[in-house]
């Protein structure tokens, strides 16, 4: 009998263990898959309409894992483009991550800033991807004064995929909320009551993109700050880590990166023992010049000298406490992951500085991207 049982048992856990490793194949065979399928080539490319190399990033550094890795990341908003064309980027941000550190900060940069793009003259920043991931990330690194080595690309449609991928994020919106385009069919309406809530796809679209206050784009990097600091946290949460082939499988679709399979296994691996160390506006209110350029309101940056001191401080915290949301050039955020886990993903935004700078995305040259976001 008790030879009996004893066979019985062990073939429960032999059991057990096929089905055990069977998953894990097909887990780590399915994410090696979707994130293999996130570099585009050819007609998939959303740069294939390029007529410059620019069009194809240049291979990336090979990452030891142990220098800091800069990554650009750029939202688009595609719904006025025609087929093929490449729009201005809504959103800009970067993301630095220290693997000594295991920290993470990011930047998020004002798109009517006024810049040299590398061969193509003087422009508002978000014009750089037009020309390419590789004047883009160029661009950027020369403002920064940092290396950017690697870019993540999207739509609104990809935001929402995310978003709705995790679950959707637990998040407090700091206040009311409300604006009408009857110009997109009111398919893109804002409509969100201030408190802590449960956002979906569509409604964090519409928290990301709100920016019709006084403040205007600068409120607007804030809120975008804080809520990728939260879905980052969403993403590390147990339920992502066992759902991340089907997150992948949604997302993909509306994704170009030049990450590499090796490179996003190491990174991810470094991000999720990491925390956020702050985050900031750039340029700070302190280094913005109102310029006008053709008759049309840009953002110049007074010293850019001191914006690349300033960048280099920013990284150079070692700091992983919270502090608050900032656009003063003068502190950033930070949301530490543990401190969060009793509300899953959750975070929170503050009111933003005062600043001398309104609406920057009034002029003529930047509607094609403005209206309605």
């Amino acid at each position: 009998m008790k030879s009996k049982t004893k066979r019985t048992l062990l073939w429960s856990l032999g059991i057990i263990a096929v089905a055990v490793i069977g998953y894990a194949i097909y887990y780590f065979t399915a994410v090696y898959n979707q994130i293999g399928a996130l570099q585009k080539t050819g007609g998939d490319s959303p740069f294939k309409n390029i007529p410059t190399n620019t069009a194809v990033a240049a291979a990336p550094p090979v990452w030891e894992g142990t220098e800091p890795v800069n990554i650009l990341l750029m939202g688009v908003d595609s719904r006025q483009s025609n087929d093929g064309e490449v729009p201005r980027s809504d959103t800009m941000l970067v993301a630095s991550l220290d693997p000594v550190k295991k920290t993470i900060h990011l930047f998020s940069i004002l798109r009517d800033t006024y810049v040299d793009i590398p061969g193509h003259d003087q422009n508002r920043i978000n014009s750089a991807i037009t020309h390419g991931p590789t004047t883009a990330m160029q661009t950027v690194s020369d403002v920064l004064g940092i290396p950017v080595q690697y870019y993540v690309y999207t739509d609104f449609q990809g935001f929402i995929k995310l978003v709705d991928a995790v679950g959707g994020i637990d998040f407090n919106v700091e206040k009311d909320m409300h604006y009408v385009s009857a110009a997109d069919k009111h398919e893109y309406d804002i409509d969100l009551k201030a408190g802590m809530q449960h956002l979906d796809g569509k409604t964090a679209l519409q928290y990301v993109r709100f920016r019709h206050d006084a403040m205007s784009d600068f409120s607007r990097t804030e809120r975008q700050r804080a809520f990728l600091t939260a879905v980052g946290d969403k993403l590390k949460s147990t339920t992502s880590i066992m759902n991340l082939p089907d997150i992948l499988k949604q997302v993909n679709p509306y994704i170009d990166t030049n990450l590499s399979v090796d490179d996003l296994w190491k990174l991810a691996s470094v991000a999720y023992d990491s925390k956020m160390s702050g985050s900031d506006q750039l340029p700070p209110n302190n280094l913005l010049v109102e310029k006008h350029v053709g008759g049309a309101q840009v953002i110049g940056i007074s010293s850019e000298s001191k914006l690349k001191q300033f960048v280099q401080d920013a990284l150079s915290k070692t700091t992983t406490d919270p502090v608050p949301v900032s656009s003063d050039g003068k502190s950033g955020t930070s949301t530490d992951p543990e401190a969060s886990s009793s509300t899953e993903g959750s975070s929170s935004s503050s009111t933003p500085s005062s600043s001398t700078t309104g609406n920057s995305s009034s002029s003529p040259e930047s509607s094609s991207t403005s209206s309605s976001k």
